[in-house]
């Protein structure tokens, strides 16, 4: 069903342009800032509110990203070998990649159709989420060699709260979160939510909430992490979108949102839960990663071979860096240094390499098929949020 929606989904970076904010606010009966077809969310908490009980305090109030700069490896994992991992969902392999020479150093099995590596919260273990298999396959990024494997049920994604009680398993196909042990990946408690396709999210500031992306229902949730339920959910203003990557603004006030058929990112008040604006990049914005400095973010546009750089300060797109040929990119991660960001090229099956500095591609490295969520390792941070590398 999955690898139907591959196709499904190439097919949904064709499409016309979302309208603006001011259009749709001013539309016929819908209230401004509330979205066509929607009812007044229930928002419940704030990023005003204290402190998730157990989640360590940001280390700038004013920047959710400053324990990522460059100098905050922990040594825990700092001796652990430089790689890039790459899921192959259409080759159920995973390949680890030499990022100094550009080389494929190993390419071994893991369970049905992978979709993200994501560090522990702990950051000592990286999890292969093996969609279709059912299970999570451990690798060891001391030496970037396959360990166990865990039955788990559907693991599309995989997140872990801020005070690192749980993992949280999003369970796409089954319309669920659901909450682990995050060392042994037992079950906590099973949430069903109120829309199709959740698959990606983010925490408050405070770690009290978490908003998530529904790209089959064009809809996004808000879910209280203590209490572990839904507080509202909202259709976002275009009428076939599909809603994908998440990521809080360093100051913790607005949560972007990438929109694969609306070709661009929402700007979302998390705390009032509506959206703010909308920002066009590219065809089939996708993937959202933050820059070491806190300064820019990186939007992938998977369906036109394109990177949008984003200024966090004043909201708008300052450059657009293309591929040449093309491509495909996907989900991913910086380098340590934050000079080169690392992306799977999906419909290419590929992996690239783009210097932040100049925009420049790299290298383009052959992998499996089906190149989706890509983890480069270490990274700096205390701990991790989850996906593909959203660090703390």
């Amino acid at each position: 069903m999955v690898r139907q929606l591959l196709l499904v989904c190439l097919l949904c970076t064709l499409g016309s342009s979302v309208p603006s904010l001011a259009q749709v606010q001013a539309s016929p009966g819908n209230p401004p800032g509330n979205p066509p077809g929607n009812s007044p969310a229930v928002t419940g908490l704030v990023s005003t509110d204290p402190l998730l009980l157990g989640m360590p305090p940001a280390l700038d109030p004013n920047d959710v990203y400053a324990a990522t700069r460059p100098e905050h490896v922990s040594p825990a994992i700092r001796a652990f070998p430089t790689r890039v991992y790459v899921p192959n969902g259409l080759s159920d392999t995973l390949s680890v990649v030499d990022p100094e020479t550009y080389r494929v150093l190993d390419t071994f099995p893991v369970g049905d159709e992978p979709q993200h590596v994501v560090p522990s919260y702990d950051l000592k273990t990286l999890w292969v989420l093996n969609n279709q298999g059912d299970s999570l396959t451990k690798i060891d990024p001391a030496t970037g060699k396959k360990g166990e494997t865990v039955r788990v049920e559907d693991p599309y994604n995989l997140y872990y709260t801020p005070d690192g009680k749980s993992a949280v398993v999003v369970a796409e196909r089954l319309r669920r979160l659901d909450f682990r042990d995050p060392q042994t990946m037992q079950l906590q408690h099973s949430l069903k939510v109120p829309c199709a396709g959740v698959n990606h999210l983010d925490y408050s500031i405070n770690g009290r909430y978490m908003i998530a992306s529904c790209e089959f229902s064009n809809e996004l949730i808000k879910v209280d992490v203590a209490e572990r339920k839904v507080l509202g959910k909202i259709k976002l203003p275009r009428r076939r979108g599909q809603p994908q990557d998440v990521r809080l603004s360093p100051d913790g006030k607005i949560f972007y949102v990438a929109d694969m058929r609306a070709h661009g990112v929402y700007t979302i008040d998390g705390d009032t839960f509506s959206v703010v604006d909308f920002i066009p990049t590219g065809k089939g914005a996708h993937g959202l990663n933050v820059s070491r400095d806190s300064k820019v973010l990186y939007v992938s546009n998977r369906g036109e071979g394109s990177i949008s750089v984003l200024d966090f300060a004043t909201r708008k797109v300052v450059t657009t860096w293309r591929f040449p040929g093309g491509g495909s990119p996907d989900m991913g991660g910086l380098s340590e240094d934050g000079k080169v960001l690392w992306l799977g090229g999906r419909y290419h099956h590929e992996v690239y390499a783009v210097d932040t500095t100049t925009g420049k591609l790299l290298a383009r490295i052959k992998t499996g098929r089906g190149s989706h969520g890509v983890c480069i390792y270490p990274q700096p941070g205390r701990y991790s949020l989850g996906h593909t590398g959203n660090m703390r």
